[in-house]
């Protein structure tokens, strides 16, 4: 898996950068989350909305106070100013999901 990163306070965490800038796009990355793994460890905000997608697995993801469980081919838009995370959910794998950075 040569390219892959783990960003600054992410745990057993691999993203790939897929794409650049396109439109109304910023970028995009797949990820590989372990099981326990995930991130950032803190909740954060930023001006960007990301548009999750998962392909294999299951993703939790954490918005506050609230949790959103995203299965395999689902999507969910997570609104960039809303404190959130991001958690592989599955029982026995790792999560393989795709995040589209949107400015809206």
């Amino acid at each position: 898996m040569s390219d892959f990163i783990t960003p600054p306070k992410h745990v057993n965490f691999r993203a790939k950068k897929l794409f650049g800038e396109m439109g109304r796009i910023v970028d995009g990355s797949i990820a590989y989350i372990d099981l326990n793994g995930g991130g950032p460890t803190e909740l954060h905000t930023h001006e960007h909305d990301h548009l999750f997608i998962v392909t294999e697995g299951e993703a939790r993801i954490q918005l506050g106070e609230e949790n959103v469980i995203i299965h395999k081919d689902e999507s969910y838009l997570v609104k960039g100013t809303i404190p959130h995370s991001c958690w592989n959910n599955s029982k026995d794998g790792v999560t393989k999901m795709i995040g589209i950075n949107v400015i809206n």
